[in-house]
């Protein structure tokens, strides 16, 4: 049992639990951006017939790696300046991304778009997912976890008025409408935010070992074990990434796009309600992972949830050419990455300390960029090789599901085979080398502070 000293309480809209509360609903307002756009995909395609879907999920990709691979430096902005004005700015380029999509006639437009969607989505993501981490250092899996599914389980809020809004008025009217939405909702709610100040007195329960000292992101990225733990992250990160640019085009390939599903009253396309049920699973795993991995430990849920993605993604190959398979199988994908959200923050704070937990969560979080490079290599795949194919063929997606599965099957391995012994002896040791005055040398040779 460790106690977490600190002598300025949190009270007010400053009070710990008000501000996770809103930093989920910026994570909620963002989402689409991520987990909406499977919807654009085809209608962009039928407008545009001489554009590739390949080309057209290219611009996911450049969306994920800028969301993802800048989180590290806005980390540090909002360690200097606080949260409010990096999620203000996010907000305003979130709506200036939808904007100009809905005005785009080019695909360098759609690319530019993406560009700004992510560095905005960014700002926001890395900013609240570190808020909640050091507000609560007691409870670091169930916070990142319960902001994470705000960004998992958001676009449940707003994909099927999404949906209904193309059908009826295009796509574009859906880009304009729900970028200013999303835009203004953020903006108002970063006004809120304050720098974290965790209340006197936590109590931390965990069963694994934690760090005493406190690593910079460079340092942090001079260890082997940070580069382990990323490994691991882009390798589940995959066939989520994956499932999410691509669930659509995958089930309109299986024949699944003209099928009708009614579920509690309501009848909606298969693949709309099958987006829609995924990302309420996607996002309910977080926290529940998170809260999970805080008492059983990171490795042992890393283990169990990354072999379940592995049979999830088997599953939906093999059983998902059924409205019924396809929606079970896709929603156990979804249920099984989200929870990496959750535990790869958490497990950054555990092992490098929570002082740089904003810039060193975010430099992990880059994982999934480099993770979102298989997305237009499975639209090519799934092509047959053809760079010129612009329907994709149900037949090839065998290859693109069988190495996402070795993947992640190979990763649980790891994690919990390799990693949980070796991080264990890294934290321990670094514990150990802190001198009398709260300094010391870490594994990689520099000097750490507790």
């Amino acid at each position: 049992m460790k106690t977490i000293q600190n002598d300025t309480p949190a009270t007010g809209i400053k009070g710990r639990w008000w501000q996770l509360f809103i930093g989920i609903i910026c994570m909620a307002m963002v989402a689409n951006l991520q987990y909406g756009w499977t919807l654009f995909v085809g209608p962009i395609n039928l407008a545009h017939p001489e554009w590739t879907k390949a080309a057209i999920q290219a611009t996911f990709a450049m969306f994920i790696i800028t969301e993802t691979w800048l989180v590290p430096f806005e980390g540090m902005v909002v360690d200097k300046f606080g949260p409010r004005p990096v999620v203000a700015f996010g907000a305003i380029l979130v709506a200036l991304s939808w904007i100009l999509n809905s005005q785009a006639t080019s695909l360098n437009t759609f690319y530019l778009a993406a560009v700004f969607g992510g560095v905005g989505a960014g700002c926001v993501y890395g900013t609240c997912v570190g808020n909640a981490l050091k507000w609560f250092p007691d409870k670091r899996g169930l916070a990142a976890g319960l902001t994470a599914a705000g960004f998992g389980a958001g676009a449940a809020l707003t994909v099927i008025p999404i949906s209904n809004m193309i059908r009826t008025d295009g796509y574009q009217a859906a880009f304009h409408f729900f970028g200013i939405l999303q835009g203004v909702v953020v903006f108002i709610l970063a006004m809120a935010l304050v720098r974290p100040a965790p209340p006197a007195g936590l109590k931390i329960q965990a069963r694994q070992t934690l760090a005493k000292f406190n690593m910079t992101t460079l340092q942090m990225m001079k260890t082997p074990v940070f580069w382990v733990i990323y490994v691991l992250f882009v390798a589940v990160a995959m066939g989520g990434v994956m499932a999410t640019a691509q669930l659509k085009p995958i089930g309109a390939d299986w024949g699944l796009s003209k099928e009708m599903v009614t579920l509690f009253g309501t009848t909606l396309p298969a693949l709309t309600m099958a987006l829609s049920i995924d990302s309420l699973c996607n996002g309910f795993t977080r926290p529940l992972c998170g809260f999970v991995s805080d008492r059983l430990g990171r490795e042992n849920t890393m283990f169990i949830v990354f072999t379940g993605e592995a049979l999830a993604l088997l599953g939906l190959y093999h059983f998902g050419h059924t409205v019924t398979g396809f929606m079970i199988f896709a929603a156990l994908i979804f249920a099984c990455w989200g929870e990496i959200f959750s535990i790869f923050p958490a497990i950054a704070a555990d092992t490098f300390g929570s002082k740089n937990a904003t810039g060193n969560s975010g430099m992990l979080y880059t994982a999934k960029g480099t993770a979102s490079l298989v997305v237009p290599w499975a639209s090519w795949m799934a092509s047959g090789g053809s760079s010129n194919a612009k329907v994709l063929s149900a037949d090839h997606w065998g290859t693109v599901f069988y190495f996402a599965a070795a993947v992640s099957f190979g990763a649980a391995l790891l994690a919990k085979f390799f990693l949980q012994n070796y991080r264990k002896k890294f934290i321990e040791e670094g514990n150990a080398n802190l001198n009398a005055e709260g300094e010391g040398v870490g594994i990689a040779g520099d000097r750490v502070t507790a």
